[in-house]
């Protein structure tokens, strides 16, 4: 069963295996608007925590998605690249972001769970 983490930046870090999915958080997505282009990292790219992985463009701005963790890259999620809007309807569902092989699983300690996220944003 996949475990679930939130960053300070909105993120989502879902993780199974040893293997994290990355999105943008509801409350992100909202702040945001409309998405209108999702610029996608390249797959073997190694990332480290806090490095922006990600840039996401909506009508009112553009947005840097940071990587919540150390790890590479394995998977990124090219229907985004023809169905951007999906981070709208579907943040934590199809709207994911990129997958990525931890290298360091003892940082998930340093994020929260659901309930401190929705404290956070109260």
């Amino acid at each position: 069963m996949a475990t679930t983490y939130f960053t300070e930046d909105h993120e989502w870090i879902s993780v199974e295996n040893g293997v994290a999915t990355i999105g943008i958080t509801d409350y992100a997505q909202e702040q945001l608007g409309d998405i209108v282009f999702v610029e996608l990292p390249e797959k073997g790219r190694k990332v480290s925590k806090g490095e922006a992985a990600v840039v996401v463009e909506s009508v009112k701005a553009a947005s840097d998605v940071y990587a919540p963790v150390d790890g590479e890259i394995t998977d990124v999620n090219d229907k985004l690249s023809s169905e951007p809007a999906l981070v709208n309807s579907a943040s934590s569902g199809d709207g994911w972001l990129w997958k990525m092989k931890l290298s360091d699983q003892g940082q998930l300690s340093g994020l929260m769970d659901e309930a401190a996220y929705k404290k956070l944003i109260g």
